[in-house]
């Protein structure tokens, strides 16, 4: 089992509270963090993916349509479950999985998997920044006054490339790596990752084949990592920990499993 350098309640607070590589800038010129890959084994989204589509095309077309339908929903029981999703904090991400692992996932509880969380995250960005930058693609919202779930995002997510979704990626990321860490919960874990991704749409902030890309771009980053030695360590250290945790972690809310369900039955897409 990996050993760390700090002790894990610490390392666990620390991880926490600066949530997602994606959402932090370096502070007081410190070194960048290390991902798991070499720049030459990262993969590249802008070969791997198509175009996003075209205006005028059939998949223009079917993004809009579910844009359009989708601002229906606001003030729903699946708006506040987008809302929920939005939120990429470490503490926030192991959160939307727990309904599916079948117990509470804390953070606070799970260093380990914090921490193999947090390096995925950082391995992901340089794909995900690049990719982004070479479509640039328009979010949904953009130019119109429709509802998005995350208001108080809109003038800086109109700013940031739409295509693929970054937020999708890491949900379905975080879903891979849970999956093969709970296989007996394997479905469960992937509906969810489906569902996390879905929200964005159902959001407001992305278009459909954005969210489509992003679990795309995210098992394209997850089985390059496969080849880390360091990866496959911290699996196997998430691993144990998680094996321990589900048999003292509180069971998740029905009510919430619930509303989980019924979002993965009714697909947006």
């Amino acid at each position: 089992m990996r050993k760390h350098c700090l002790p894990s309640v610490i390392l666990a607070s620390l991880l926490v509270a600066s949530g997602p590589a994606l959402a932090r800038a370096s502070q007081n010129g410190a070194a960048p963090e290390t991902g798991y890959l070499a720049p030459d084994a990262q993969p590249d989204s802008t070969r791997i993916l198509p175009p996003p589509p075209q205006p005028g095309s059939a998949r223009q077309a079917a993004d809009t349509h579910a844009f359009e339908v989708t601002r229906g929903l606001a003030g729903s029981a699946r708006w506040a479950l987008a809302t929920s999703d939005a939120n990429l904090r470490m503490d926030g991400l192991l959160h939307a999985f727990s309904c599916a692992a079948g117990f509470t996932i804390e953070a606070s509880r799970a260093p380990r998997l914090v921490a193999l969380i947090h390096r995925m995250d950082v391995t992901e960005i340089p794909d995900m920044r690049k990719s982004k930058a070479y479509w640039h693609r328009a979010r949904p919202f953009v130019g119109n006054t429709q509802p998005i779930c995350t208001e108080s995002d809109r003038a800086h997510l109109a700013t940031s490339g739409s295509y693929p979704s970054g937020h999708t990626m890491y949900g379905w990321s975080t879903a891979l790596v849970l999956a093969e860490l709970l296989p007996d919960r394997a479905t469960q874990i992937l509906q969810r990752g489906r569902v996390f991704g879905e929200s964005r749409v159902v959001c407001g902030v992305h278009w459909a084949s954005d969210v489509l890309e992003g679990y795309v771009t995210g098992a394209a980053d997850i089985a390059a990592m496969h080849g880390s030695a360091a990866f496959r360590t911290d699996m196997e250290a998430a691993r144990t920990e998680l094996e321990e945790l589900r048999h003292t972690a509180p069971k998740p809310e029905a009510k919430a499993c619930a509303i989980e369900e019924d979002a993965a039955t009714h697909s947006p897409l």
